[in-house]
């Protein structure tokens, strides 16, 4: 749909940088440009950041959904130079510079395209049609939701073909989040369902963890890998190495060494692609559906369109595929593409991402941290963790409410949050 009107946006002296999405990059590169004499504006679809590390502890009942999700415009309160829009961008028109909208048209002097990434089902569409990821806080609801759903349908049959089924979650991808989900779930199992279900003693909760790679955490060190898989076999995760999914129809998994699960539940944690609108030229459209992007964040073949985060592809002898697709790059990517625009052009300085450690969790007292040459498991990397991430979270009101909801959990072992608030119906291919 095209429009030829005009978002209403107050006029300014000011340059305007334009940015497209209210993620890590964006929002911490707003945040660096406060009150400076540009005008700035923010799109996005949803009126909300989320903080996407802790959608799993969402879709597994740990938490409810408002303690990681904050309102865009009240974290820019007070904030006199930034305009916030909600609006779904349809496409670029980088010649003339605005961008369109479902809203109208929005002009720019400086357009940052930092959009993120969705899932990547690679070409797989029953898989794609029949699975939930875990890319927003809507997929987490109804991962938590089909989990809850599935598990009420086998306490009300008599069929074990159905309870095996409605009892079997099948997660795929055995990166963080995957990991973290696995983890998580095996807790539920451990300490709320068969107190929730005891009509189900029969049948415990069976949960799948499948990777085409040969080990867990493959982008962390070889310990954290190794500490990783002790862990998940102690809370009796059943997992399926150097095996991929070769199709799912939304009751059975078939797998490449030729095995079958019977499971209504397929989290895919998998994979990501960059996601942008149209009007980018194909040319710079490189690996991974990312934008190629020089040294300053600025996409090939302009001098005034930004990519950052998730969807920038920025080659260095460092990262010849790219930096990594986390948090901390968009978050260093946002904050040194603020402080080169307060510069002449000639003053730019090249980007340089800061590797301060990975973390993953695979369960209460139970993590592993790679931080520089060190590396830590247990209860002390689990104490990072949870530090890290707790300081991590928009707003006071949310991070007391996180903290308080853990350690809830770390004495009682519940999970209060187990409502099907809204019921998930699976669309039809």
């Amino acid at each position: 749909m095209e429009h030829t009107k005009n978002v209403y946006i107050p006029d300014s002296q000011n340059p305007r940088i334009l940015i497209i999405g209210a993620g890590f990059a964006g929002v911490h590169l707003a945040k660096a440009m406060k009150n400076l004499p540009f005008q700035v504006v923010i799109l996005d679809k949803n009126n909300f950041h989320q903080f996407q590390p802790l959608l799993y502890q969402v879709a597994t009942s740990g938490l409810e959904p408002d303690s990681i999700v904050f309102p865009v415009r009240k974290v820019f309160r007070g904030y006199k130079n930034l305009i916030f829009r909600m609006a779904d961008v349809m496409a670029i028109q980088t010649k003339d510079k605005y961008v369109q909208t479902d809203i109208g048209n929005i002009s720019y002097d400086y357009l940052v395209i930092a959009t993120g990434s969705t899932n990547n089902f690679y070409g797989m569409s029953d898989v794609e049609a029949h699975s939930i990821g875990l890319k927003s806080i809507q997929e987490a609801l109804d991962v938590r939701s089909n989990m809850l759903q599935n598990i009420e349908k086998a306490a009300q049959s008599n069929d074990p073909i159905v309870k095996e089924k409605n009892t079997s979650i099948v997660i795929v991808g055995a990166g963080p989040a995957g990991v973290e989900m696995a983890g998580a779930f095996a807790e539920f199992r451990k300490y709320i369902y068969k107190k929730d279900y005891p009509e189900l003693v029969d049948f415990p909760l069976s949960i799948h963890l499948i990777e085409a790679g040969d080990q867990v955490l493959s982008a962390m060190t070889e310990k954290s890998s190794r500490d990783t898989l002790k862990d998940l076999k102690k809370l009796k995760v059943k997992l399926h190495l150097e095996t991929a999914v070769n199709s799912y129809d939304g009751d059975k998994v078939e797998l490449s060494n030729g095995e079958v699960i019977l499971s209504t539940s397929l989290i895919w944690t998998a994979g990501v692609k960059g996601q942008y609108p149209k009007g980018i030229e194909p040319d710079v459209v490189v690996k991974g559906n990312r934008i190629d992007v020089d040294e300053f964040n600025r996409v090939k073949g302009t001098t005034n369109v930004f990519a950052i985060g998730d969807i920038a592809f920025m080659h260095t002898d460092a990262y010849p595929n790219g930096h990594p697709m986390v948090a901390p790059t968009a978050i260093q990517q946002g904050e040194h593409l603020a402080k080169n625009l307060k510069l002449k052009i000639n003053e730019w300085k090249p980007f340089k991402y800061i590797d301060k450690g990975s973390l993953a969790t695979i369960g209460k007292k139970r993590a592993v941290a790679d931080i520089g040459k060190f590396h830590f498991r247990g209860m002390f990397a689990w104490l990072i963790w949870s530090t890290v991430h707790l300081m991590s979270i928009s707003g006071f009101k949310n991070k007391l409410r996180v903290g308080l909801n853990w350690l809830n959990s770390y004495f009682s072992y519940d999970k209060g949050n187990r409502l099907i608030i809204r019921k998930y119906k699976r669309i039809k291919a």
